[in-house]
Formats: C-alpha cells, structure tokens, sequence
C-alpha cells in the first residue's frame, strides 16, 4: 500500500495573527500545503489525511480539499480540546487543543498503512518527500522503526523573531536524543537560546534540528495513546500544557522501545513563523518555478 501524509493544519497561528494554513503564497493563490501535497503525490504517496479545528472546517473544504478531488484520496479528521480517551479530566478553563502528539494521535481512526507527519505552514522540498516515501514503503509490515527529516538548525531561523526546535543528537544514521527548545535565535552571529536557569545554550549552524516531518508505522498510534493518558494525569490540570512528538520520541529511545533514523536531505526548508516571513517565502516560490521544480500552477 502507499503511505500516507498526515498534516497538522490545527494550530491557531498566534505568533502569525491569522489562519495562515489557508493564506496563498503561490501565483495561482496555492497555500503551503499545497505544495506539500503535490511533492507528497509525486513522491508516491497515496492518502492526505488533514488534522484541522472544526470552527474553520467549512473554510477548509471549500478553499483547500476541493482542490484535490480528482488527484489523491482525502481525509479530515478534527483536534479538539475535549478528544481525550475516555476516563481522562483535563482543566476545563483550557482554550486550545493539546499539541502536536495529540494531533497525530487523531488520526489514528483513518490510517492503517505507514505514513509521515508534517506541519501545514512548513515547506520542506520535494527530496524531503522522496526519502520519506522511500523509507516508509519499505516500512511496510514492520513495528518500533520510524524515521525523522534532519534538518541543520542554521538554514531554518527565522529573521523575524525566535523559533522553537526539536533539537537533534545523532549517533550513526540514529537519533539518541531530541530535546524541545524554545525561544532559538540568531544574535550576532550566534545562533543561542535560553535555558531555564536564565543563561543562554549556543548552537552550531549544522546542529541537526526536527522541524516536525516524521515517518511511522500504525503502532505509534498506540504508544501515543498511552502516554497521552500519562500526560494528562501529571499534565492535564495545566492550562497550557502541550504533548509534544519530540517528548514521547525521547522516551521511546531511552526505553530502547524504538529506533529513529535521521533521513538526510538536500531539500531547503522555509516557512511562515510570522507575519513577515510570509513576502520571503512567495519569493522562494517563484524562484522554484523559475527553476522549473514547479508548475505555476499546482492543480488544473
């Protein structure tokens, strides 16, 4: 079977101030996922599963799903606050949903086959979907083996503010550990971020970093499960609490319950963190094109 690409398109976009999954930075109005989906088709999946919020799903059909009905098969399944497994309590004064782990974690009821996650407002080029394909169809039947995109930390700062990184250690082709940073940024030269203890943690430009593009087989979503019912017990009262997929891939490793591969890359990533990032990113676009990796336009 093809593998699946599942996109995290729920977030509120709060740094950004909009919805900026449904913002067009293509010459035809194509957003980032657009791209994303037609470098995942030609690089031989077969299923786009999207993890929206329900407030903005009419939105979402109308401007997005309707644009591949006669090219992939199309999933949307919803993340809200009160999906959480039965039994569980949580902090009723929270007003947004539980993090990137949770989000994957919703598409447990439509995937049966291996599949990658992605962020929406993330560009990661067509090689990043090659390796990822070729990775996961070779996934097939296999348990506890995933694999992440490595990317180097100094070709994915925003200029317009900080960013938070999944930051790597590798040994071999294989991640030991990744760690959830926040607040990274370029300051003279150096690229730093600060640590709980008010001091600062330098980074070198090609310290490997997650930018959340992951392949996994259909047991992940039972791992999730599971340490979503811990999170929630230690964590759940905590109104801004997030379960992260860099947290639990962590623990997996420790545990020596799975492996992850680091898939190298000569793809570019580029994204939309703020507002501002977004006339840099229309302009990488159009380079793209230029250079004949796109169509102007993505979907007759």
């Amino acid at each position: 079977m093809k593998p699946t690409l599942l996109i995290l398109a729920a977030g509120m976009g709060s740094r950004y101030g909009g919805l900026k999954q449904l913002d067009g930075i293509g010459p035809c109005g194509e957003t980032i996922m657009d791209y994303s989906v037609f470098d995942a088709k030609r690089a031989g999946f077969g299923k786009i599963v999207f993890v929206i919020r329900s407030n903005f799903k009419e939105d979402f059909f109308k401007r997005i799903v309707s644009r591949y009905a006669n090219h992939i098969d199309v999933d949307v399944v919803y993340q809200e606050i009160e999906s959480v497994p039965e039994g569980c309590t949580y902090n009723t004064e929270r007003t947004k949903p539980w993090g990137t782990n949770h989000a994957v974690l919703m598409g447990k009821k439509v995937i049966n086959t291996p599949f990658a996650v992605i962020n929406a407002d993330d560009f990661y080029g067509k090689d990043s979907y090659g390796e990822l394909a070729k990775f996961l169809i070779a996934s097939e039947g296999r348990k506890n083996s995933y694999c992440m995109v490595g990317y180097q930390i100094g070709n994915t700062l925003s200029e317009s503010g900080t960013v938070s990184r999944g930051v790597c250690s590798v040994e071999g082709e294989y991640l030991s550990s990744i760690v959830e940073c926040g607040k990274i940024g370029r300051e003279n030269g150096v690229i730093r971020y600060p640590k709980a203890d008010g001091t600062f943690e330098t980074l070198e430009s090609d310290t490997p970093v997650s930018m959340n593009m992951w392949g996994f087989t259909p047991d992940y979503f039972d791992y999730s499960e599971e340490a979503f019912r811990t999170f929630l017990k230690e964590r759940g009262n905590e109104p801004t609490s997030e379960f992260y997929i860099p947290t639990m891939i962590n623990d997996l490793i420790v545990a020596k319950k799975i492996t992850c591969k680091v898939l190298r890359t000569t793809s570019k990533w580029f994204g939309v963190t703020y507002a501002e990032d977004k006339q840099q990113v229309i302009s990488k676009i159009n380079q793209l094109i230029a250079d004949g990796c796109y169509p102007k336009q993505l979907w007759e």
